[in-house]
């Protein structure tokens, strides 16, 4: 049996040049050999040459070939944070309205195409098969649908879209494409809100009928009107594009970066920045599906930027074996009443925000994106004695959608979840244009006691804009 010799090329079988196939038989077969026992010894070798893709590469190799081709909408902040999460695969294409704001991401990229416009790039690179869409919110829809309906994967950005009505368009175009989807609340895929499941269903404070939620935002300018200063656009930044489906209006430094957050026709406020993040945990926790009516109250609401401060109340019905819920969301600096089990100079949750579980047996408190739950008081925490895991952990919230890309099981934040969470986010800033309790038919997407609320369901985009 022929041995592999040291100092071999990997891939490349160690057999004579000289020593042809043809010789070889001929040779064989004059000495007595079958041409049946010479192909049996053969295969053998052969079988004993092949060396495992894992030796050739080393640990956790990945081969060309079965690397995904990625591109992203969306370069600079976010969107770098999410092509860095997804560099061991093929980065092919790159698209930002701004160069400066993209230039590191665009650097550590040479090989990829560059675009301004995602459209062109979407048209033009025939080889991209996943998006990465880490826009503004106005433009997460326009952009994830072109992509879905050119059959490719998406990882889109929380909250997923700007309106209720896109996030419905999105997860039925995405079901009936079967593209694999994820949301980025990367907290879905930590281990943190898999205990929170885990525990209310295992009855740890018994059932659940209040929840309270809150986060620091806004961290970003609230409450105030358009600017009156027209300066020109910077010479890098194509501000048209950056409009995109949003009404045009005059460049202003007041909205970007970042502080496009607190503009109602680019952002969705401190409820889209955080609740897909922090309303994840009892959204997963107590299946809590379509509410049946939203209220909100706040500081004074313009018709340019969110509130400085608001609450918003869910009221969520009776399902699967499980009590109504009315769930509550502050921000702005507003927090729910400390509970009494909290000891004396304990923190209430995390920086960013957290969530309190109450039940009728106890209370459970965790941080933001479902960080270190614990029962409460901690006395209890440690003579609960925790159940077996039953849902699945996931080694990466941007891996668990690449392995869904390439054949494996739907990713855990897929559009058929975030969809429906998003929906629910989005409720509460209609609810904070519109005084008084919003009645909610969820499956037929529309209030069934105000009309002016429905009319904020969807906007009509600019011209040469689509869905």
């Amino acid at each position: 049996m022929t041995m592999r010799r040291k100092g071999v090329k990997r891939g490349i079988h160690p057999v004579r040049k000289s020593m042809t196939a043809e010789h070889s038989t001929k040779r064989n077969v004059s000495n007595g050999i079958s041409r049946r026992d010479f192909l049996a010894s053969t295969a053998a070798v052969a079988a004993f040459t092949i060396v495992p893709r894992h030796v050739l590469g080393g640990p956790g190799y990945t081969p060309p070939s079965e690397k995904l081709n990625i591109a992203a909408i969306g370069a600079g902040g976010r969107g770098g944070g999410d092509i860095g999460a997804v560099s061991s695969e093929n980065i092919v294409a790159l698209c930002d309205v701004d160069d400066k704001k993209a230039a590191e991401t665009f650097e550590r990229h040479p090989k990829a195409k560059k675009y301004r416009d995602f459209r062109k790039m979407l048209e033009r690179e025939k080889n991209i098969e996943a998006v990465i869409v880490a826009t503004p919110d106005h433009t997460h829809a326009v952009a994830s649908m072109m992509a879905i309906k050119m059959g490719k994967h998406v990882y889109c950005e929380k909250p997923l879209t700007y309106s209720i009505y896109e996030a419905r368009r999105l997860t039925m175009a995405a079901r009936k494409a079967k593209v694999a989807t994820q949301m980025g609340n990367q907290g879905h895929s930590g281990e943190g809100n898999r205990l929170i499941c885990e525990w209310i269903r295992d009855g740890c404070i018994g059932h659940v009928r209040e929840v309270h939620t809150w986060t620091n935002r806004p961290i970003w300018p609230q409450g105030i009107d358009r600017p009156k200063e027209t300066p020109p656009p910077p010479k890098t930044l194509d501000w048209d594009l950056w409009l995109g489906p949003a009404p045009y209006r005059p460049y202003n430094p007041a909205y970007l970066p970042f502080k496009w957050r607190g503009w109602w026709d680019f952002g969705t406020g401190a409820l889209g920045d955080m609740a897909c993040h922090i309303i994840d945990s009892p959204f997963w926790a107590l299946k809590l599906g379509h509410p049946v009516s939203v209220e909100a109250s706040s500081t004074k609401v313009n018709s340019e930027t969110y509130p400085l401060a608001s609450t918003v109340h869910y009221h969520f019905p009776a399902r699967e074996g499980m009590p109504p819920v009315k769930m509550t969301w502050y921000d702005g600096g507003i927090m729910p009443p400390r509970p009494e089990e909290l000891e004396p100079g304990r923190r209430m949750g995390s920086d960013n925000g957290g969530a309190l579980f109450v039940g009728e047996k106890g209370k459970l408190v965790c941080g933001c994106y479902g960080n270190s739950p614990r029962l409460i008081p901690e006395a209890k925490m440690d003579a609960y004695k925790r159940p077996p895991e039953t849902i699945p952990r996931v080694k990466g919230h941007h891996k668990d959608w690449v392995r869904a890309c390439k054949g494996g099981k739907p990713a855990c934040s897929n559009f058929d979840y975030a969809g429906p969470l998003a929906e629910v986010v989005l409720l509460g800033n209609v609810a904070l244009r519109v005084s008084g309790k919003l009645y909610w038919d969820g499956p037929n997407m529309r209030f069934i006691n105000n009309d002016e609320a429905n009319k904020y369901l969807h906007r009509k985009y600019r011209r040469g804009w689509t869905l």
